[in-house]
């Protein structure tokens, strides 16, 4: 368990280096109702920064269960208006909105996947403009996580003391360990911010990505894309943390310029569904094939949310070596398990990783090969062995990666 101190110091890098939340603004925390002291300590950090207001929404994730179990499709795609009006209310505002990811990673196990499909179409149909605003950088958002018993007992599964196990990872991931925890996220920021520059200047035009367990992908890169790290900036200038923890460097993969076959390296966890040992097939930017040993009808579902999602909207470079990577664990949560391992995101683009990419229109983002989508799913593809190549305009090649590691 962490001490009084780290909780603290664990809040106080929500507030500062996540949302970067200004005095005057309100804060929206989105809360498991298991995680409730850590969101009460994420409001007591906010009115201490001079927070107008912080409202918290709890969730049950077993009353959601319950609603699966028992209610029709209909009723489940049924989407109330204040629910959009309340996403709306945000944007207008624009609210910080910190989330706490810390579901049970078998809470929808056999549940019914046209169920899970149908009812994830209309949720993000009805909550598009809050999406859209979240991936614009419009509102400065954040997603953290603390571990719940649940959580915890799926990765530690014979320790009587598993929560505290996985709050002692959580630390070290978050580096609440070290004497100052926000010093030591601004140096490391500031190391990510380097090697982004790094890809920046050369310009790449495909990054090529091979693995022993059958990974063989050419991946183009969207016209005018921009490499981010940890850090980015909103559509007000203000930086912020979208991820904590984070490790990679992301941007615009080129919808109509994938080709090739990718292997996943860990688990994809959605929507409670395990899906593994996974390979997904594509030409011209269009998966072509795909087959998983597990959870292949949750694999479908993602895939087949909309045309989007039959391509992808984000490529992600992290080395091996990540202070995820080194405890060794499967989180069983995408918040951690993306920042163990390279990997590339099922659907919508950041328009913010194209050069104007958030003044552009639908048509002018496609242009310039930003995909469109109801989805945005990462899957894990950081094989051991993985080797990255960047590939200039002229065909002119640099070594980026040899045995899942950086060497640039």
């Amino acid at each position: 368990m962490l001490t009084t101190k780290q909780l603290a110091d664990y809040a106080e890098l929500c507030i500062k280096i996540g949302v970067n939340l200004q005095k005057g603004q309100t804060l929206v925390i989105n809360a498991p109702i298991e995680t409730a002291p850590f969101a009460r300590l994420i409001a007591d950090a906010a009115y201490k920064h001079g927070a107008k207001s912080v409202k918290i929404d709890y969730r049950d994730e077993k009353f959601s269960r319950l609603r699966y179990d028992n209610e029709t499709i209909e009723t489940l795609q049924h989407i109330s208006k204040w629910q959009v009006d309340r996403r709306d209310e945000m944007v207008d505002e624009r609210m910080c909105v910190i989330s706490i990811a810390a579901e049970d990673p078998s809470i929808f196990a056999g549940v019914d996947p046209e169920k899970l499909k149908l009812a994830n179409i209309a949720a993000r149909k009805a909550f598009k403009r809050y999406q859209d605003a979240s991936m614009s950088n419009l509102i400065r958002w954040l997603v953290v996580s603390v571990p719940t018993e649940s959580w915890a007992k799926k990765i530690f599964p014979k320790k009587a003391n598993a929560v505290d196990k996985l709050w002692d990872a959580i630390a070290h991931t978050m580096r609440l360990n070290e004497k100052d925890p926000l010093k030591a996220w601004e140096q490391h920021i500031a190391t990510l911010n380097r090697r982004a520059k790094i890809l920046n200047d050369n310009d790449f035009e495909y990054i090529q990505l091979t693995s022993s367990n059958g990974t063989d992908l050419k991946v183009g890169l969207a016209e005018g894309h921009t490499w981010f790290a940890a850090q980015e900036m909103a559509q007000d200038g203000l930086p912020f943390t979208a991820n904590l923890p984070t490790e990679e460097i992301f941007t615009a993969p080129h919808k109509y310029k994938v080709n090739g076959v990718v292997k996943n390296a860990l688990p994809l966890v959605d929507n409670g569904n395990i899906i593994d040992e996974f390979s997904i097939t594509f030409k011209d930017g269009y998966v072509v094939d795909y087959s998983a040993k597990k959870g292949y009808d949750a694999l479908k579902n993602i895939i087949e949310m909309d045309e989007g999602s039959h391509r992808i909207g984000e490529i992600a470079l992290l080395g091996k070596n990540s202070p995820i990577r080194k405890t060794g664990l499967l989180f069983y949560n995408t918040l951690f398990d993306e920042n163990a391992s390279c990997h590339l995101a099922l659907g919508k683009a950041y328009p913010t990783t194209v050069k104007n990419g958030t003044k552009m229109t639908a048509e002018e983002l496609d242009k310039v090969g930003c995909n469109e989508s109801l989805e945005h799913c990462d899957f894990m593809i950081g094989a051991d062995d993985l080797d990255v190549v960047g590939i200039h305009k002229d065909g002119s090649k640099v070594q980026l990666f040899v045995n899942g590691e950086w060497v640039v």
